[in-house]
Parts: structure tokens; C-alpha cells; sequence
């Protein structure tokens, strides 16, 4: 018989093509391989479709729902617990095995990262996608219990769409949110400056096709909503460059699958990127970003085979799996 797990998210996090959705899917995937049944997990009711709309912070919606989210548990009765939101932390008052996944994290750059604070104050266990976040969850937070385990990427789709030829040498990509922290109007910014290059922006959601028209679009860049993981794969595989400019990111899943695509990448140099550390990565910030990205599209190579064997070697599902397998093996027996 399968052992049960639980896996709390908000109700947005399991509906849209985005990093967290895509780890909900490979760690239930994961825990069929490993004997262990996730089960998911949300909140029904003071559930925005939208980011911080009056009434619906994130973290007080979560508050509110802890009733409904711990009548799912107890219909299946469930003893174990990863969390992925700061707001369900006061689960561990219910539940001695409760451990956080942070899909974000109070970092100044962040939204709402003051609201979030009081409840890492009472985390005592996590698991975390990089050594940055271990790091900062002891130095902020005095948490130690914590196993790095990144989310992987899909070999197979890494395998199938792989395709050199298919690359167009002037094709930028970028995936992010209309949010301030991911810096959308940097790259409307780089477009203009740039009418040479084609820029594809891929957003997570379907709400995106509405807030995007607050823009004026450059007639090079394309934007794309809510594609499937067999279409991001397939567009960056055609791409020649992957460019992020986010001020924060807990993981960066899209700068993992670019290296394993064998992208040219430009990211930040926040220390929160430093896992992205291949051959073919370059770092910087608003300042010269422009500039890298030109480069990297000036570039004779058209792809990093460099890149691909280190996504490969650090971040690939295999890589997933054998991290959860050995936590698995420790904390299901607790």
C-alpha cells in the first residue's frame, strides 16, 4: 500500500502552467516511482485569480482556509505534510510531520515579504531547491533541518526537442509574469533598442493576456500564455538565448531547462542564481544586460553543449527523484 503524502498549494498554484504546477505533476510522478501517493491539496474559498487584490493577500487567505485544508487531510487521513506557501506554516500545530517547500521566499525583493516573515518564525524543517536558500534560511531564520533537492527538468522532453538546426540566431527568450519583480519592462525596454532581434515572452497564466495590454508592445516581441511543457521546450529549443532579469527567484525551473536545452544564458547576479554557474552563463544587471544579451546573440555558437551536461548532471529528474527517494526513506518513518 502507498504511503500518503500531502501537498498543500494555493488553488492558483495548481491551476496554471507554472513552476509550481510543473513540480506538483513530477513529484506526485516521483512519488508513484518511490511507492508514495501525493496527494493534492487547496484551499477552495477567499481564492483570488489575481495577485494581491484587497481581501486577498496571499497569507491571510491562507489563515482563513486552515479548516478546510485540514477536513481534506483528515478525509485522507494523512500524517504527512509538504507545504509550499508560508501562510499554511501553523500546520505544524496540527501536524508534527509538516515541512515547508518554499515556491517563495521573504526576500526584500518580493512582494508581500514583510507578511511573510512572522510565519518562518516558526518553521523547523524544510526542504529547498538550492544552497542559497539553505543558507538563508539558517542565517535569517536559525532553521537547520533542511535537504536541498531540486526541482528537475524532464529528460525525455530535454531528449525529444533537442534540435540545433532548428535554432533561429537572433531569437531571445524570456519567461516570467507581469509582475514588478520579473521585470517584464526591461525586455518591452531591450526590444525597442533592438528591432534586429525577435524576443518571445512567455507568460505562466492566462490573466497575463489582460494585464499585458497595459503595454505598448514593440512589434518584435511575441507573447505567449499558458504553454504546455512540450511547447516551452519546443520554443526553446528554436531560441538562442534565454534571458531572465527577475530580482529573486527561489529556483529559476525556466534558467535550468534553458541549460539543458544548451541555451546561451544571461541571468542576474544576485547570489540567489549562483546554482545557473555553467560555461556558457553569464551574469549581470541592468546596467549591461542589453549588452550581454547582444553578445550572447552575436555569439559564432549557436548552443552550449557545456551548459546541457552540467542541467543534466545538477538539476535533471533523476537528480529529483534520488533526493526525495533518500528523504523520503527518513521521514516517513518519523
Amino acid at each position: 500500500m502507498l504511503r500518503k503524502v500531502g501537498l498543500v498549494m494555493r488553488k492558483i498554484q495548481f491551476t496554471e502552467n507554472q513552476g509550481p504546477r510543473v513540480f506538483a505533476d513530477r513529484l506526485q510522478q516521483i512519488g508513484r516511482e518511490l511507492g508514495v501517493d501525493i496527494v493534492f491539496i487547496s484551499p477552495e474559498r477567499h481564492v483570488s485569480g489575481h495577485d494581491w487584490l484587497p481581501g486577498f493577500e496571499h497569507e491571510k487567505g491562507d489563515l482563513v482556509n486552515y479548516d478546510i485544508v485540514l477536513e481534506q487531510i483528515e478525509k485522507h487521513r494523512i500524517d504527512h505534510v509538504i507545504y509550499t506557501v508560508s501562510g499554511f506554516t501553523y500546520l505544524k500545530m496540527f501536524l508534527k510531520n509538516s515541512v515547508l517547500f518554499p515556491h517563495s521566499f521573504p526576500d526584500p525583493a518580493l512582494t508581500g515579504y514583510e507578511m511573510m516573515k512572522p510565519f518562518y518564525q516558526i518553521v523547523d524543517k524544510a526542504i529547498v531547491q538550492t544552497e542559497f536558500l539553505k543558507t538563508e534560511l539558517s542565517r535569517n531564520f536559525g532553521v537547520n533541518d533542511v535537504d536541498v533537492i531540486p526541482i528537475g527538468f524532464s529528460e525525455a522532453l530535454a531528449e525529444r526537442h533537442f534540435d540545433p538546426s532548428q535554432i533561429v540566431h537572433n531569437r531571445i527568450l524570456w519567461i516570467g509574469r507581469d509582475e514588478e519583480n520579473r521585470r517584464p519592462d526591461l525586455v518591452l525596454n531591450y526590444a525597442r533598442l533592438n528591432p534586429d532581434k525577435e524576443i518571445y515572452m512567455v507568460f505562466g497564466g492566462e490573466r497575463y493576456r489582460e494585464s499585458m495590454k497595459k503595454y505598448d508592445i514593440p512589434s518584435n516581441v511575441k507573447l505567449q500564455f499558458a504553454l504546455s511543457q512540450d511547447e516551452i521546450f519546443a520554443l526553446m529549443n528554436s531560441s538562442k538565448v534565454y534571458w531572465s532579469c527577475s530580482k529573486f527567484d527561489t529556483f529559476a525551473m525556466p534558467l535550468t531547462e534553458a541549460l539543458a536545452m544548451g541555451k546561451i544564458v544571461v541571468k542576474p547576479e544576485h547570489p540567489c542564481y549562483n546554482h545557473i554557474s555553467s560555461r556558457h552563463s553569464f551574469a549581470g544587471n541592468e546596467k549591461n544586460w542589453f549588452e550581454l544579451v547582444n553578445m550572447a546573440a552575436a555569439s559564432p555558437m549557436s548552443h552550449s553543449m557545456d551548459n546541457r551536461y552540467y542541467a543534466f548532471d545538477q538539476f535533471s529528474s533523476r537528480v529529483m527523484k534520488e533526493g526525495y527517494k533518500d528523504f523520503f526513506d527518513g521521514w516517513l518513518r518519523e
